[in-house]
């Protein structure tokens, strides 16, 4: 028998990450997945499907991703049942398990441009440090070596 599911999408809010009682780490979080057709309309329908992840993935995902980002989930699917609580119906809770999540693009552009800016502030920093500690040196073209 097998049990095995890819899916790729988009994170529809970020992830939420929890413990156990004992402390195991678990993170959830809703996929976006577009339909291989378009409907009567000519548009294409949207699944939302949730995704639980464990341990050191749940981790990883739960601060690397965030909302909008488009990963693809590898997995398996589980079907757990419930009953309502004011009434005797019975409510299907589809999940997928994931064994794997690849992140398959960078983070958004406002926080990518934050996160660059400060790098460049810290290379321009640390390149400032470097021509003042070469400026106070007096080397000459005989001193360097071409490595060719």
């Amino acid at each position: 028998m097998l049990n095995h599911i890819v899916l790729i999408g988009r994170l529809v809010r970020d992830p939420e990450l929890r413990y156990t009682s004992n402390g195991t780490p678990v993170a959830n979080f809703t996929l976006a997945v577009e339909r291989n057709y378009t409907n009567r309309d000519g548009e294409t329908d949207v699944d939302y499907i949730k995704i639980v992840t464990w341990r050191k993935l749940a981790e990883n995902v739960a601060h690397h991703l965030g909302k909008g980002r488009l990963v693809a989930v590898e997995g398996s699917l589980q079907i757990r049942k419930s009953k309502g609580k004011n009434d005797n119906r019975t409510y299907i809770n589809p999940e997928v398990i994931a064994n794997n999540v690849k992140f398959l693009d960078w983070p958004s552009d406002s926080k990518k441009n934050q996160s660059d800016s400060k790098k460049n502030e810290s290379r321009s920093n640390m390149e400032q440090q470097d021509s003042k500690s070469m400026d106070d040196q007096d080397l000459s073209d005989d001193d360097f070596e071409v490595p060719f």
